[in-house]
């Protein structure tokens, strides 16, 4: 057969051409989707652009994404657009046989005229009829969510290269999903212990003790790093002489400062190397999340949930959340930001070794008074020549890392520290 020049594409190559471009729009949202998967701080934001996403693959109007949880069975959105009367959430309870035709549902499908009732209910605040196709979210067979489109541009019906789009989209748009509902799942579990705990005053040490052994099972590298923390920062609290009750508020906070690391990827605490950017961001949140646990708890002690939030602030204000300076910080924030600092340093990770005592307290008077408080840090060491003349009566180090800096030496950082304190001189580090 001959081809006239004038002709064109024949249809079925113009078709293969479509097919093609459409698949690359949908890589390039696929790729744009990896942001989105890990926006956790501000999930109602990456949802809208997942929706936004879906709709172009779609080529529809109108989407709403909607999450699914089965107790009670509920379909609760999350995001829409186009729609002119979508009430903010739409709510959709579905029968067990609506969340059966869901599950078993071999990818997205275009509705049919009268088929509505079988996936949908129209018991809720929003009309089964407004939606024209639909897309399962399911991860391991199992129901997250699902995305409900209405009309295409000229009405036009959802064809099989449509549905393919969406239903590749559908396995990462699944995946976020989920991972946001087990986040807040998660985050409400321990928020409802700790409320537990705090209507349970005379077992909270113990019981914060625990919670803390618990904070750190993720990593064994880390193991018993919390515990070390509230029992540093007490002491250092006792060295500057603080009163009981803060010794007691330093101890619990240091046990649960690190208490929104349970959200965090299990696969960042085993890194043998240098986080990246993103990595470093998703471990970073962990005191955002935090803070969002504990600011739900009723502690006897108000300065937990700020200690929580930022026991990684700096007094230079190179730290993090917030970005906030030593005068922003109150004091038990400081302490319990240098007992941590002073555990990470004098333990093993997976990317070093751990530093010497007398290595350890050189670079923090190195980088005092401009990151870390100096009275605290006189405190820390205090603690430690205690230890290693055999006055402390309860020992401060942790069995394994006895004090192996020698009294005169640490007389010697102290004087460092002091002389540099009351010059007023700040050393660039």
């Amino acid at each position: 057969m001959v081809l006239s020049k004038c002709s064109g594409l024949l249809p079925g190559v113009a078709l293969q051409k479509d097919n093609f471009r459409r698949l690359l729009r949908t890589v390039e949202a696929l790729s744009d989707l990896g942001p989105a998967m890990t926006a956790e701080h501000d999930f109602s934001r990456a949802a809208h652009g997942m929706l936004s996403t879906l709709l172009e693959a779609g080529g529809a109007r109108e989407a709403v994404l909607f999450t699914y949880t089965d107790r009670p069975s509920l379909l609760t959105s999350i995001a829409s657009d186009g729609f002119a009367l979508m009430p903010e959430p739409a709510i959709m309870p579905l029968l067990p046989r609506q969340v059966h035709a869901l599950s078993s549902a071999h990818g997205p499908f275009a509705l049919e005229l009268g088929s509505h009732d079988m996936f949908l209910s129209a018991n809720g605040n929003v009309a089964p009829d407004l939606f024209r196709c639909v897309v399962p979210l399911k991860v391991g067979g199992k129901l997250v969510g699902i995305v409900g489109l209405g009309r295409r541009e000229g009405d036009a019906p959802y064809n099989s290269a449509e549905l393919e789009s969406l239903e590749l989209l559908s396995h990462y748009v699944a995946l976020a999903i989920h991972n946001h509902t087990l986040t807040q799942t998660l985050s409400q579990r321990v928020s409802e212990n700790l409320r537990l705990l705090a209507s349970l005053r005379g077992f909270y040490d113990n019981a914060l003790e625990a919670f803390a052994a618990a904070i750190d099972v993720k990593h064994v590298n880390i193991h018993g790093h919390s515990l070390r923390v509230g029992r540093y920062a007490a002491a250092i609290g006792e060295a500057m002489s603080l009163d009981p009750s803060e010794v007691v508020a330093l101890r619990s906070a240091g046990y649960l400062h690190d208490i929104g690391k349970v959200a965090v990827d299990k696969r960042l605490f085993g890194k043998p190397s240098s986080l990246d950017a993103e990595e470093f961001r998703e471990m970073a949140d962990h005191t955002i999340v935090g803070h969002q646990i504990v600011s739900g708890v009723q502690f006897p002690w108000p300065q937990v949930p700020e200690i929580v939030r930022w026991h990684h602030e700096r007094g230079d204000g190179s730290g993090y959340p917030d970005g906030l300076e030593m005068e922003d910080l109150s004091l038990q924030v400081r302490i319990v930001a240098l007992a941590d600092t002073f555990d990470a340093m004098t333990s093993e990770r997976p990317y070093r070794e751990r530093l010497s005592l007398g290595g350890t307290l050189s670079e923090i008077v190195r980088l005092s008074p401009l990151k870390f408080d100096a009275n605290a840090v006189q405190a820390l060491m205090l603690q430690i020549r205690r230890d290693a003349v055999g006055s402390n009566r309860v020992p401060f180090l942790e069995r394994g890392l006895e004090s192996n800096i020698a009294a005169a030496d640490i007389d010697h950082l102290a004087a460092s520290l002091q002389h540099k304190i009351t010059h007023g001189r700040h050393y660039l580090t």
